[in-house]
């Protein structure tokens, strides 16, 4: 008896002195790598590295306080669309009204879909299915909006003046064309300005240019010379009013060639306008759901007269593989995917779109026992309200990889030489880092799992907050830390 405790105490012991060890090495590569650097000495940092072989942390620096985490807030994100979207995308919603009289009417209801016409998707089944319905089966078509969804275009926290980039495209229940309008100047003709969208409250002159859904946008006549070539021409500077959708081009030129900029998504004067002029047909009727959960208020355009409904059936039409649209999410770190992620998450938990309730939910469910309590204001890392900390990180991952599996996370997420990790991590034949990146300013971030040279597999949470160097030094800076934990772990 004496002997097995003797035993149990001298193995109880070594294990104490392994992690020991492994502690005071990792705190020393910490030390030696990041905290001499001198870019790095009055920045926040956290580090945690987790062995789920094990079971046990191999090493925690501040690894229980809050940072900013910038786009490692899609990480949660990632798992919502993972746990509760499918396998493929529920592109709309659609139901057929009991009565005979308004047989021939379609009701549409939204999903959050942010793949409906977006460029990075060539095949469109729910373009294809509105298109078969509505064009060569005559039906009449009626839009669902009004179903208790809680979308605000921009999240708390966001950056109210970048409202023009790109990576802010707004939130709503109908995303089409990815909330953009891509703006070019075509090398034919007379070199005129085209978009994607065509903005219905802007004062702006429209023509047809043969492709049922790009159509263009010309404010100021643009006339250049012949003598212009694809490399020569200049790119005008162009604005969009922040409350609607007025674009404006500089009275110069500047120099861009394509541009990305979010339009106002508002159903009665861009989506519905938009959807009529793509699909060639008026949307006559408007829907609006009533006290009965089966009944609802078919409104008649110019809404004068109503009638009441009854639709006791919704169906589904698949849109895009889920996986495909979450791995382009990860790997370019996409606002919009995000954003819309979330939302699809709640309309396929809740039956509503409403991010603030949804995440609550999470909190309470799937996420209930997490180290602390994060602040997560929204889905994909833009607002500063968001506070994780890297504990947090390290138990998503965890959680992901037992729930779902590590080769499906590898498609997924971004590896070195990949995505936002394109000039980073490859350093080796084989992938041995997936992971997600985080910028914002004063803030780099890089959760996820590593593969070391002896075979061991990490988790691990890297949270820089309040920097005051580039945020590439900063992310060199990291790599060779992790390097070295690749190399002697």
């Amino acid at each position: 008896m004496k002997q097995k405790l003797l035993l149990a105490f001298l193995s109880s012991s070594l294990l104490l002195l392994q992690a020991c060890s492994t502690q005071k090495k990792l705190s020393k590569l910490k030390d030696n790598i990041l905290l001499t650097d001198s870019a790095m000495t009055t920045a926040h940092i956290g580090i945690s590295i987790y062995d789920p072989a094990t079971g046990k942390y191999l090493y925690n620096y501040q690894a229980d306080k809050y940072f900013v985490p910038a786009s490692n807030t899609k990480i949660p994100t990632c798992y919502l669309g993972m746990k509760y979207l499918g396998d493929s995308l529920t592109g709309l919603l659609y139901g057929v009204p009991e009565e005979t009289r308004f047989k021939s009417i379609i009701a549409i209801r939204p999903t959050g879909d942010p793949t409906f016409l977006h460029t990075d998707f060539k095949k469109q089944p729910v373009f294809d299915f509105l298109w078969q319905q509505f064009k060569q089966r005559s039906k009449t078509p009626a839009t669902f909006y009004n179903d208790g969804s809680n979308v605000e275009r921009w999240g708390n926290g966001w950056s109210w003046n970048d409202y023009q980039s790109y990576y802010m495209a707004e939130r709503n229940t109908f995303p089409i064309f990815g909330n953009v309008a891509t703006v070019q100047i075509l090398t034919t003709g007379n070199r005129e300005v085209t978009d994607t969208l065509r903005p219905y409250t802007s004062p702006v002159k429209l023509f047809e240019t043969g492709n049922r859904w790009l159509n263009r946008m010309v404010n100021n006549t643009i006339d250049p010379p012949a003598e212009w070539t694809i490399d020569s021409i200049p790119k005008i500077s162009l604005k969009r009013d922040i409350s609607s959708n007025k674009f404006n081009t500089g009275a110069s030129f500047s120099s861009f060639a394509t541009t990305e900029i979010p339009f106002v998504t508002n159903y009665t004067n861009t989506t519905t306008a938009i959807l009529e002029d793509t699909l060639h047909i008026p949307f006559q009727y408007y829907l609006e759901k009533s006290t009965d959960s089966q009944k609802f208020d078919l409104l008649y355009k110019p809404f004068t007269s109503r009638a009441s409904v009854t639709i006791k059936q919704w169906y589904p039409i698949h849109s895009q593989p889920t996986d495909s649209m979450l791995q382009r999410m990860m790997y370019r770190s996409d606002n919009f995917y995000a954003e819309q992620t979330l939302l699809m998450a709640s309309f396929a938990l809740l039956d509503k779109m409403d991010h603030r309730k949804m995440i609550d939910t999470i909190l309470k469910t799937d996420f209930k026992d997490l180290p602390q309590k994060p602040a997560w204001a929204d889905g994909s890392g833009l607002s500063r309200y968001n506070l994780f900390t890297p504990q947090d990180f390290v138990h998503i991952l965890q959680k992901m990889k037992s729930e779902f599996g590590m080769e499906r996370i590898k498609g997924i997420f971004p590896t070195g030489g990949k995505g936002t990790l394109s000039s980073y991590y490859n350093d080796a034949p084989e992938p041995y880092l997936f992971a997600k990146t985080g910028t914002l300013s004063g803030v780099v971030a890089l959760s996820g799992f590593i593969y070391t040279k002896s075979g061991k597999e990490l988790i691990f949470s890297v949270l820089v907050n309040n920097h005051q160097t580039s945020a590439v030094h900063v992310r060199r800076t990291v790599e060779s830390f992790l390097k070295e934990i690749r190399n002697k772990y």
